[in-house]
């Protein structure tokens, strides 16, 4: 599957997002965007980033990325039905503690899920977004310590603050 850059699905849950008033000392990232994956350590840093997008009045986007290399192998009709069926399930699983997190902690939220590869799409919705802080968890593949995992990847772009959650 081509990495088109385009979202498969964008959708806001909670209140609409207004700046606070500037105060000397507490004015942190206006936008904060979490990677998740569903993995352990992605569910901890998504409750990392929600607990400090509440106490810094920020607005939370959470980046889903549907890789490809799940698809590997499957010819394109069973490829097609099963990536819909993913797609779908996906959304339905991701969208209701979403919501319930934008209400009860009274920040906005924005869902975004994309397909391709993982840092290419966490980077490119980093920089649409003009995030301020990128959050992701730490990986616990040992095949990163040949490519490099998402969040080192991350790092090593400098292009902003990056807060890996083991």
């Amino acid at each position: 599957m081509a990495d088109s850059g385009s979202p498969s699905l964008v959708e806001d849950f909670g209140p609409a997002w207004v700046p606070g008033r500037f105060e000397r000392g507490t004015d942190g990232p206006q936008l904060i965007l979490v990677g998740v994956d569903g993995s352990p350590t992605a569910l901890r840093a998504g409750a990392y980033a929600a607990g400090l997008a509440r106490r810094q009045r920020s607005r939370l986007v959470v980046v889903y990325v549907m890789s490809p290399s799940v698809w590997t192998g499957m010819s394109a009709s069973l490829l097609s039905a099963a990536q819909e069926q993913a797609h779908d399930e996906l959304i339905t699983e991701l969208r209701e503690p979403i919501a319930r997190l934008a209400q009860e902690a009274h920040i906005p939220v924005t869902l975004e899920i994309r397909r391709g590869d993982a840092y290419t799409e966490l980077r490119r919705v980093a920089t649409e977004r003009q995030a301020d802080l990128v959050v992701v968890g730490a990986s616990e593949s040992a095949g990163h310590r040949l490519v490099g995992s998402v969040a080192t990847r991350l790092v090593k772009a400098g292009l902003w603050p990056v807060t890996v959650v083991p």
